[in-house]
């Protein structure tokens, strides 16, 4: 999932796709290097951030999202308002990716019961008004209790009339969470992904990566963080996850094929060992789009080792 922000204030491109032209080259740029889909959004969601009114978002991501759909695009539409998300979807995005896992309006859930589109509902305890103030939460067992609090959202979902065919989950990484949480869900990523739902991962030039590569106590900054968000990628399709979402595509599906080739030669020799006949074995790991995954919608690695168009997204209904 490639990411488009058109706003002002996005912590790492913010103002540089606010133009519409503009932001329409970048999602196209991003398709043709490889991502599945396109998400867009208008509203950044930064610490310190200042939410902007509903018009302003759907003026901006709108436009956007009609005329990448125009050029074959698949996109799917950042945000937490109902008002939003169905303009975005009347416009042709495809999917409604949600940070606040259908918490911040009590609409959303209609919305998208009514579009039959996929959501992705985010883990993230938030202030009231929805600003991401950047304090992390007090958890006394973070994994256990992002994966309990995404369990309701997601009964919530279904009892609102959602398919839960349709339903990803994102443990929302940064999100009311400290660098040792953000860690802690990334090693537990098999526990999500053994709910049976798909799983998105979030971890782009996050803050939490520039600590880790802080030099003489100055995080690394945003751009700085390409490397680090491309090993996450690998290690995220490893183990089972859905979808990463990033703002560099080609670092990420670089960084994937090369764990998925290293892996496939590895199993190779093991089953000639094994058996003494590996012919035709490969291995896509437990990527992106795996049956692991609960959703059989084509990831990145198992596309790649499959040799199938990288371009081609589409939803499955296998479960």
């Amino acid at each position: 999932m490639g990411i488009v922000n058109v706003t002002v204030d996005s912590f790492s491109d913010g103002g540089r796709y606010l133009d519409v032209d503009a932001a329409v080259a970048h999602g196209l740029r991003l398709y043709e290097q490889g991502a599945d889909i396109v998400d867009v959004g208008g509203e950044s969601t930064r610490p310190g951030a200042t939410r902007v009114d509903p018009a302003t978002e759907a003026e901006r991501v709108v436009p956007v999202i009609r005329e990448l759909v125009a050029l074959g695009v698949p996109t799917s539409v950042d945000t937490m308002r109902a008002r939003v998300a169905e303009a975005a979807v009347a416009a042709g995005a495809v999917v409604v990716n949600d940070v606040s896992g259908g918490r911040a309006d009590a609409d959303m859930a209609k919305v998208v019961a009514a579009a039959g589109v996929p959501w992705i509902l985010m883990h993230w305890r938030a202030a009231a008004d929805y600003r991401h103030t950047g304090a992390a939460d007090s958890y006394g067992s973070v994994v256990a209790e992002v994966l309990g609090e995404l369990r309701v959202q997601a009964d919530l979902a279904v009892a609102a009339g959602v398919d839960p065919a349709r339903l990803v989950l994102d443990p929302g990484l940064g999100f009311a969470k400290n660098a040792d949480h953000n860690w802690e869900l990334l090693g537990a990523l098999p526990r999500f992904v053994d709910t049976g739902l798909p799983v998105l991962v979030g971890a782009s030039r996050k803050r939490f990566l520039g600590s880790l590569l802080a030099e003489a106590d100055t995080p690394r900054p945003p751009d700085g963080r390409e490397v680090a968000t491309a090993t996450i990628s690998a290690l995220a399709a490893e183990h089972g996850a859905w979808g990463v979402r990033v703002h560099d595509v080609r670092a990420s599906l670089d960084a994937i094929a090369v764990n998925d080739a290293w892996r496939a030669a590895a199993r190779r020799l093991a089953g000639a060992g094994q058996r003494g006949d590996s012919a035709g074995h490969h291995s896509a790991g437990r990527a992106p789009g795996s049956d692991a995954a609960g959703v059989r919608a084509p990831g990145i690695a198992a596309r790649r080792a499959n040799g199938t168009d990288s371009n081609r997204w589409t939803w499955g209904e296998e479960r």
